[in-house]
């Protein structure tokens, strides 16, 4: 068991643990001023861009920090088509994409990948690998428009993967920006925890299946209550979003437009919590790809060990036996032997 979030995986799973948890994502968020939980003001205004669903009060924020009400007004400080906050790079391919085994860009020597960090979420993951993004504070940040980061793509620029963070929320700067290096021949993918509103997130799948790109979901868990105790939020909206993006598959089948990963965190999603995840993955379409992957010990979770061999070797087992066809462990060179 982690010092935070102080509950083991049974224990998140009852309400008495789940207040514990709770406790420790209020402490996470007061560390950097974010909110300490998605508002609901009775007399607020609604945010719809993602899962959390805000309802902001005057001057206050949501829960991303990104989006305010001024003189009753929702005000977005970031996350339009004309201001993103992010950071980006060239990333020469191939490279260590979740989807390397299965997507077009790994057979690209010489090319390269525009890696778009987006310095915001809308979860609160006390084992958070990018974690670093809640240091910057939106409002004195210069920002990038949608034009300003397609015009960063030059020939050889085979593919943009919008990571985070999480680009749901900046989902409209994402779309933006997306369609226009679309436009330019560039394939488009995602890299997302899944809670963006259903009707963004489909035009997200959209650009990929037209570009030749993925969309990867972080299923982090499938038991809510784990899901909870681990990120802040429930796995609801993530489920079936990765549902509505799973009908599609067929329409394109290779490269694969839909990819699932689950990063294995010790003690807390072992075989059997994969095994949950693998089920619900097969009943939609069993040859959607599947990668495990090796748990580094970050941010409020430094006392974990990392992902034991054991461990990931059970987990891609169980995601077998539950009807998945093709499951990978990734990021091998992280996985240890200490349990």
């Amino acid at each position: 068991m982690a010092e935070i979030p102080g509950v083991c995986p049974d224990c998140a799973r009852t309400q008495a643990g789940l207040t514990q948890a709770r406790a420790a994502h209020r402490n996470s968020r007061r560390l950097f001023g974010l909110p300490e939980a998605p508002p609901r003001r009775a007399e607020g205004v609604r945010c719809s861009l993602c899962a959390c669903e805000c309802v902001i009060g005057e001057g206050e924020r949501g829960f991303c920090g990104l989006r305010t009400v001024e003189g009753g007004r929702l005000r977005h400080i970031a996350g339009t088509p004309r201001r993103g906050i992010l950071h980006w790079y060239r990333d020469p391919l191939p490279t260590n994409c979740v989807a390397d085994w299965v997507c077009a860009g790994s057979a690209q020597i010489g090319r390269h990948n525009l890696a778009v960090f987006y310095q915001s979420c809308t979860l609160d993951c006390l084992y958070c690998q990018n974690w670093h993004f809640r240091q910057v504070e939106a409002r004195s940040q210069a920002g990038m428009s949608a034009e300003e980061l397609a015009r960063q793509a030059n020939p050889a620029t085979f593919c943009v993967c919008y990571f985070g963070g999480d680009p749901a929320s900046q989902m409209p700067h994402a779309l933006a920006s997306a369609r226009l290096l679309a436009e330019r021949g560039v394939v488009i993918c995602w890299e997302t925890a899944g809670t963006s509103n259903p009707r963004l997130l489909s035009r997200a799948v959209q650009l990929s299946l037209e570009s030749g790109g993925c969309i990867k979901f972080d299923l982090k868990a499938y038991t809510e209550a784990l899901h909870i105790a681990l990120t802040g939020w429930s796995n609801r909206q993530t489920l079936s979003n990765f549902a509505l993006a799973a009908r599609r598959f067929g329409e394109r089948p290779s490269p694969p437009p839909v990819v699932a990963s689950t990063l294995l965190v010790p003690g807390y999603v072992d075989a059997d919590e994969v095994g949950r995840i693998a089920r619900f993955i097969a009943r939609l379409n069993p040859d959607i790809p599947y990668a495990l992957l090796g748990f580094a010990p970050s941010y409020l979770m430094p006392d974990l060990p990392p992902t034991s061999v054991s461990h990931a070797e059970a987990a891609r087992q169980a995601a077998l036996e539950a009807g998945l066809r093709n499951v990978r462990i990734g990021n091998r060179h992280l996985l240890g032997r200490d349990y």
